[in-house]
């Protein structure tokens, strides 16, 4: 398991919540899939649908106040991007079966890129710019980030990352780690809020050969520091492709920097966490950190 508490559930158990929920289903195949991801067991349903199992549990009235609120993001994503994301298809309840609501989404084709499979790749780090630009040009509405995770000010993040330092010891150049934090948390915070993603990993993107062919896990999406989406240059691209993208999104030295930022601070959590249960999101943090602590300030 990949986190204390973690909720257990078994493929049966997984087939009759879906089949109880949502009987329409009941004949399809059923099979759960194994993806990289850190918050929900993932199923795939019939041809056409995914449940997801949050594999953490929540309060019974916010844990489906939640995914409905995820839900309402999913269709404001899909409704801004350029690019095609899930569909919401219901939020099931918890019950005795499972104690914490879930939810079923549409089923989107495609393979999950790599930290290295598209890093050279100018169409893909073109796809990526389009993206980001697109949700940023979506109307905010006069709403802020409210969040306490990515997207607000970086240094109220130090606690967490001295964490992220210390368990890192013997792991990585901690020491050299440390002074690249240092001058991250310096940095000053933002402009206005535009609306982002706020997890554009490898994991919730997906490609057909080298271009971007869709976007998972949007119901994050809601307005955050404008460099927040940067972090996929650092999680997927290569120094050139970093540039064509930055170029494409006319990206300034401050917001640049902070983008460097938010997947530094995104990338350190990845590596010790986990080292041990999920080897591909540990891996993602090295390949990251790697391309953070190899680079000049605004490379």
């Amino acid at each position: 398991m990949m986190h204390e508490g973690e909720l257990a559930l078994s493929d049966h158990q997984a087939v009759a919540l879906i089949i109880g929920r949502f009987p329409r289903y009941r004949g399809h195949s059923i099979r759960r899939l194994k993806t990289p991801g850190t918050v929900n067991a993932i199923f795939r349903v019939g041809e056409s649908a995914t449940a997801r199992f949050p594999l953490q549990p929540a309060d019974q009235s916010t844990g489906e106040t939640a995914l409905l609120r995820e839900a309402q993001a999913m269709e404001e994503f899909r409704s801004a991007s350029a690019f095609p994301g899930p569909r919401p298809l219901g939020v099931a309840a918890p019950t005795a079966g499972y104690p914490t609501a879930w939810s079923l989404q549409s089923w989107l084709p495609g393979d999950c890129p790599s930290p290295r499979s598209h890093e050279s790749s100018d169409l893909f780090a073109e796809d990526l710019a389009t993206l980001i630009s697109s949700l940023r040009e979506h109307p905010v509405k006069g709403r802020r980030f409210s969040g306490s995770g990515r997207g607000g000010v970086l240094r109220d993040h130090d606690d967490w990352m001295q964490e992220c330092l210390r368990r890192s010891e013997g792991v990585l150049d901690v020491p050299r780690l440390r002074r690249l934090w240092e001058r991250f948390r310096e940095l000053p915070a933002g402009g206005a809020d535009v609306m982002s993603h706020q997890d554009l990993i490898p994991a919730n993107l997906l490609v057909d050969g080298e271009r971007l062919s869709g976007v998972l896990d949007t119901g994050g999406f809601g307005p955050a520091d404008p460099a927040l989406d940067l972090v996929s240059a650092w999680h997927l691209l290569d120094a050139p492709r970093r540039q064509l993208l930055r170029e494409r999104l006319d990206v300034g030295d401050a917001e640049w920097e902070r983008g460097a930022g938010w997947a530094f601070q995104q990338a350190m959590g990845l590596v010790w966490y986990y080292r041990e249960s999920n080897p591909v999101m540990s891996c993602l943090g090295r390949c990251t950190v790697g391309r953070l602590s190899g680079r000049q300030m605004g490379g």
